[in-house]
């Protein structure tokens, strides 16, 4: 590559990574504006939203999606093993565990 189109990669990089954070924001806006109207199906899609940006934000970062999913899987485990609220009082962490160790069955 040569200098000019590395600079222009570079700066391209550092754009979308700032495009994706405000991406990240306007989702956060969007879920709470939301949760105002109490609208499932705008509270579901903010949501995914937030989730996917996430991702996104962490390939640019130079995290796989796979190394997302194990952190996740990692801070469940270790809340569970903390004994946290939402698993005592919902189930909440046993839910989300399952539910992504069934996804990677199949």
């Amino acid at each position: 590559m040569t200098r000019p189109q590395q600079e222009v990669d570079i700066a391209r990089k550092l754009h979308t990574i700032e495009w994706l954070k405000s991406e990240l924001l306007e989702g956060v806006s969007l879920f709470f504006k939301a949760l105002l109207g109490n609208n499932r199906q705008v509270i579901t899609k903010a949501l995914a939203t937030i989730i996917l940006t996430c991702y996104f934000l962490g390939r640019r970062l130079g995290i796989g999606l796979q190394q997302v999913d194990q952190a996740i899987e990692e801070q469940l485990r270790h809340h569970l093993a903390e004994e946290h609220q939402l698993e005592d009082w919902y189930g909440d962490l046993s839910a989300c565990l399952n539910y992504l160790q069934g996804k990677k069955r199949g």
